[in-house]
């Protein structure tokens, strides 16, 4: 039965590029500031990777607000792939802080420093503290559009139907 599910998914991939296996992708991470690490995974299936604060000293993003928090790091990522910043549940949960433009993009040709625009939704100051885990990483394959304009679009059962069309 093994081999046989492993034979599907071999199948699967092959017929749906956007279905990958877990295989490692080789990216270049230059460290910018004191203090800042390189990411690490916290677990051996983990998707995502932490992305910690550089701060000098606390920040402190009180209830409705936003501050950008830097990472600290810079990445060259591969042809072909981006880097989705994306909230930590944690605090999401916690304390009603997410990421704002959340999944942020790191394109394959920025190499600058990477920033966390952080949104305090909850109803108490949060405080941001250096080291501190803000967000995850994830690694993600793109395909680039090759846009062609029509005069018209096909036919679909759905057509011009939008939020809420589908019912509950």
């Amino acid at each position: 039965m093994h081999r046989q599910a492993d034979a599907v998914q071999r199948i699967n991939v092959m017929k749906n590029p956007l279905i990958l296996s877990t295989k490692q992708v080789k990216i270049k991470i230059k460290v910018l500031k004191p203090g800042a690490k390189v990411p690490a995974y916290h677990s051996p299936e983990a998707a995502g990777f932490d992305l910690q604060a550089v701060l000098d000293r606390e920040t402190v993003i009180p209830p409705g607000d936003r501050v950008l928090i830097p990472t600290g790091i810079a990445v060259s990522l591969p042809d072909g792939y981006q880097l989705e910043v994306r909230p930590r549940s944690g605090l999401a949960w916690n304390a009603g802080v997410t990421v704002l433009n959340s999944p942020g993009t790191v394109d394959p040709d920025y190499h600058g420093e990477i920033g966390v625009v952080l949104i305090n939704l909850g109803k108490e100051p949060f405080r941001v503290q250096p080291g501190d885990r803000i967000a995850q990483g994830v690694i993600i394959p793109f395909a680039r559009a090759d846009f062609k304009k029509v005069k018209a679009l096909p036919r679909s059962i759905r057509g011009k139907g939008g939020y809420g069309h589908t019912g509950r």
